[in-house]
């Protein structure tokens, strides 16, 4: 396998602790599916301790991304531009983010998922956090495309796998649109003020696919340089 000399020379790689962060940052977002659960089964002790430790885990994500904003060289040679690994970064974060948002809502609130929508959004909030679990599967070959200068059979792969990534954000795109339908269905047995904090939590958790899938379009850009 041919090695990118850039590697050998520069010395560290920035690679491994943007892995380890996003690695972090999706931890946080698969929590949600057992959180969701703890949530109808109405546990609530259970849904703060989940909430808290994906508040510990989005904690230990931002402490990494300083970390590496504060390590990443400034150097002319880095095999990729700074302001395009800055970028992926920042990206990254916003998965851990969004996903602690959801949680500290839901708690605050006590939010109650109806019955009947129950079965339909554990299904929506699996799909999302799988999306977020396929970013991550992709990042981690991000090491092994910089040593064969993104290129190759590797870069196919890395390929492969963002569009399977895009065909997961699509899935959720269209599990959002059934999950509201299904909701507006329920709205004049519900208070309304319920129902407006639901539909702000289906949206937020389709923007963890989306941001998910943004560090796959990311990906794809450091690619076509």
């Amino acid at each position: 396998m041919p090695i990118n000399p850039f590697v050998s020379l520069f010395g560290r790689s920035p690679i491994g602790p943007m892995q380890q962060h996003f690695a972090k940052a999706h931890e946080c977002a698969a929590n949600l599916v057992p959180f969701f659960e703890a949530v109808m089964a109405e546990d609530w002790a259970r849904v703060e301790s989940t909430q808290q430790e994906m508040a510990r885990l989005e904690h230990e994500a931002d402490k990494l991304k300083k970390s590496v904003r504060m390590h990443l060289p400034k150097s002319l040679f880095l095999p990729v531009p700074r302001s395009d690994l800055l970028d992926l970064l920042s990206v990254q974060d916003k998965v851990a983010n969004r996903a602690k948002d959801i949680a500290g809502l839901m708690l605050g609130r006590c939010m109650i998922i109806p019955h009947d929508l129950q079965p339909q959004m554990l299904l929506y909030v699996r799909r999302c956090v799988d999306a977020s679990a396929q970013a991550l599967k992709a990042l981690n070959e991000l090491d092994e495309l910089l040593e064969t200068g993104f290129s190759g059979r590797e870069a196919s792969l890395v390929e492969a796998m963002v569009g399977e990534l895009e065909e997961i954000e699509a899935d959720t795109d269209r599990m959002q649109i059934d999950v509201r339908r299904s909701l507006y269905k329920l709205e004049k047995e519900l208070p309304p003020v319920d129902v407006i904090f639901l539909y702000q939590i289906i949206e937020w958790l389709g923007d963890v696919a989306d941001r998910a899938e943004r560090v796959g379009n990311r990906l794809e850009q450091l690619l076509a340089r």
